[in-house]
């Protein structure tokens, strides 16, 4: 019976972390570039105030994953749809004034991102310097004297330069560092893992059907195309509203990743309830394809199990040292994401079988993987013969919950930590063993 209540307080407590949080339809409205899902550039931690550790424990090693920071749309037809789309109308006399000035802003957006689709802005490497910045004004017991940054890469020069800039600050504030990076195939298995079996799950028919239904209830682009374009006919003959709508919204999300985001904007041409629809509709596919939702199976979180074990493994090993340091690893949102449901931080591991309760129970993308997002472990002891090591996750910069038990939150006791995520992996039969 114990066991039992202790579970619903669990539940009950992660729970709350979504419910407590600001109803990210209010969020949009104050701040419209979080509409943006995956392409909000990195808000930082804000006014935060860290909770002090526990009467003589300290910090001593810090485990993080990072999602590389700001850079440009990746697909070249993020840039070029809309512009061939309005450039082909502007030549026929189709648009209106309105629908001309959003095409000569939208050429502006395209040539500044010539030749740069993927690539790190200059937004992004400030981003990942000043997390290193503030990693190492927060914990500067573990980055003190000659300890060991070991920081490792996937393979995306982006990803390689977000490193790169955040060792270089490093090294700028304490040039004893002894510096072990790396970007290699051998690294690629947990920090870049993808899953044929899982991905087989997201794309089942009755998946497709879910999010399809879901969006015909909140997506349409007649009004805005009447605005852009002064033939009805040439509308319905000539332009796909529906990707056109699409491509703007998402190109409106793109610039505040760079040098024009405060030049030229988009969102003007939208909505609050346009802007607010085309976000659900994106936050309903992340949360499919990367939680334990119950439609997609609720296994999707599991595609990051050798990255969990790796932090485990190397926590483990570290915290047997002296002055271990940190481990710094860099990759993608595709992985940050379900590590976070994996890891249930904040309550997002909790399942959730209705789409349009998704954002309702305050489940919302921008908070997790944000540009140049982040989880890091903070851990804690008291000396190096302490047994009873405490371990402090936060999420992007800000302390946050986990789905055990706790005398001492937001920090946690590293056996209850480390013995709830190995469980969990467990759980997982791999195809293989089937």
């Amino acid at each position: 019976m114990k066991r039992f209540l202790l579970t619903v307080l669990m539940v009950a407590g992660t729970l709350c972390c979504l419910y407590a949080q600001p109803k990210p339809e209010q969020e949009l409205k104050k701040n419209v570039l979080l509409s943006a899902s995956n392409n909000v550039a990195y808000p930082g931690p804000g006014v935060y105030k860290l909770t002090p550790a526990p009467k003589g424990k300290h910090p001593f090693y810090l485990s993080h994953f990072g999602r590389h920071g700001s850079r440009y749309l990746i697909n070249l037809r993020d840039y070029e749809y809309a512009l061939d789309m309005l450039d082909r109308a502007g030549r026929h006399d189709k648009l209106t004034p309105l629908g001309t000035d959003v095409l000569q802003r939208v050429k502006r957006i395209v040539y500044e991102a010539n030749n740069r689709r993927g690539d790190l802005t200059r937004l992004g490497a400030q981003q990942c310097r000043d997390i290193a910045r503030r990693m190492m004004t927060n914990y500067p017991e573990v980055f003190e004297g000659n300890a060991v940054v070991n920081a490792r890469s996937t393979m995306v020069m982006r990803c390689a330069l977000s490193m790169e800039n955040t060792l270089l600050q490093m090294v700028s504030m304490n040039p004893k560092l002894q510096i072990d990076h790396n970007v290699s195939f051998t690294d690629l298995f947990y920090l870049n893992h993808s899953d044929r079996e899982l991905t087989a799950e997201i794309r089942q028919p009755q998946v497709r059907q879910a999010y399809d239904d879901f969006c015909n209830k909140h997506f349409y682009w007649q009004r805005l195309a009447g605005l852009l374009f002064n033939d009805t006919a040439y509308v319905n003959h000539e332009v796909n509203g529906e990707r056109l709508v699409y491509y703007l919204f998402r190109m409106a999300g793109s610039v505040q990743n760079t040098e024009l985001r405060n030049q030229v904007t988009l969102y003007d041409i939208f909505t609050d309830k346009e802007l607010y629809d085309n976000w659900l509709m994106e936050n309903a596919y992340w949360f499919l394809s990367y939680s334990h939702s119950p439609i997609t199976g609720g296994r999707q979180p599991f595609s990051q199990r050798f990255l969990l074990r790796r932090i485990i493994e190397q926590a483990d090993s570290c915290i047997r040292l002296e002055h271990p340091g940190a481990t710094l690893r860099f990759g993608h949102e595709t992985s940050l994401m379900p590590l976070v449901c994996l890891m249930g931080i904040d309550g997002y591991d909790q399942p959730i079988d209705d789409l349009e309760q998704v954002a309702k129970k305050g489940w919302a993308n921008y908070r997790i993987f944000p540009m140049a997002g982040n989880v890091q472990m903070v851990f804690y002891r008291s000396d190096r013969n302490d047994s009873d090591v405490l371990v402090k996750v936060l999420l992007n910069e800000r302390e946050a919950t986990l789905p055990v038990k706790s005398d001492c939150a937001p920090y946690y006791h590293w056996t209850d930590v480390r013995a709830y995520y190995l469980d969990k992996l467990s759980s997982f039969v791999e195809p293989s063993q089937k």
